[in-house]
């Protein structure tokens, strides 16, 4: 049975959130930075075993590009999960999506992606009036994940240029996962020990790594990128949809207006970037 691409794309981004949903549900007993490194350690592994990447015969710019996608994988996944700890889970992808959307908007040279940076920023502006239910300290994490994962998006790019299938983005999730190491083992401790919190954190990374980027992988083969780029659009309704079905946060009717602004904005920039890319018939 085959499966339409869209479905797949929209089935890695469900994936990807209710699998954040699942792991702060789990904060209570897995502190957030031990929850997204057993993530990290899953990724890692499968990755490592599917790609089984060729070392040898890199350059110091392969390994350069390499070291830096790690990095930016790492601080990613570690600041977003802190910014789960202490904000809703829709918040915090609608902020952290401000980052790729900055992204998008700054690659444009049209004057027309004013307006997509207005709406988001408006949208992040009106989350502004609700200040109650923001933890200022969830709010940077978020911004500082968005930062990370716009460098993200630019370092795959030069990755994937640079080492064939799958190759950088396994060597990427061992760098990552051994960065955050040291801060998982420390705030973690016997914890890590305890085979039931190990079974979770492997479920979490299938659900929120493994499964999601199969699929992504999968549907890039048939799908058109621009089609990819706004189906990803729609992260930060998955995440609020995720946060109402598991962990029952319900968001304001100001707050879902904010996300909306950042779904259009996001939506709008992508499509201005189509138009930019596709040639012009002759």
């Amino acid at each position: 049975m085959r499966f339409s691409p869209v479905w797949l794309v929209l089935g890695g981004i469900l994936s990807v959130q209710f699998g954040a949903g699942i792991a702060k549900d789990l904060f209570d007993e897995v502190t957030p930075t031990a929850m997204v490194w057993l993530r990290l350690v899953t990724s890692a592994v499968v990755l490592g075993l599917v790609a089984r990447p060729v070392l040898r015969g890199r350059t110091r710019d392969d390994w350069v590009v390499a070291l830096g996608f790690g990095v930016s994988l790492g601080v990613m996944n570690w600041a977003i999960y802190q910014a789960f700890a202490r904000i809703p889970l829709g918040l915090a992808v609608t902020i952290e999506f401000v980052g790729p959307l900055t992204l998008a908007i700054l690659g444009s040279r049209r004057a027309q992606d004013l307006v997509w940076a207005g709406l988001a920023g408006l949208g992040v502006a009106l989350l502004g009036f609700e200040p109650g239910d923001l933890d200022l300290a969830g709010v940077a994490f978020a911004l500082v994940a968005g930062a990370a994962w716009a460098a993200y998006i630019l370092l795959s790019a030069q990755t994937g240029r640079r080492w064939p299938g799958l190759d950088g983005l396994a060597v990427a999730s061992v760098v990552a996962t051994l960065l955050l190491a040291p801060f998982a083992v420390a705030s973690g401790g016997s914890g890590l020990l305890d085979l039931r919190i190990l079974a979770l954190g492997a479920a979490v990374g299938m659900l929120s790594s493994v499964i999601p980027y199969s699929l992504e992988i999968t549907a890039l083969r048939t799908i058109r990128p621009a089609l990819f780029s706004v189906l990803m659009s729609l992260e930060p309704a998955a995440a609020a949809l995720a946060g109402v079905v598991v962990l029952q946060e319900f968001l304001t009717p100001l707050q879902l207006l904010a996300m909306a602004c950042v779904v259009v904005a996001s939506v709008g920039a992508t499509r201005s970037q189509r138009v930019i890319r596709e040639p012009a018939p002759d």
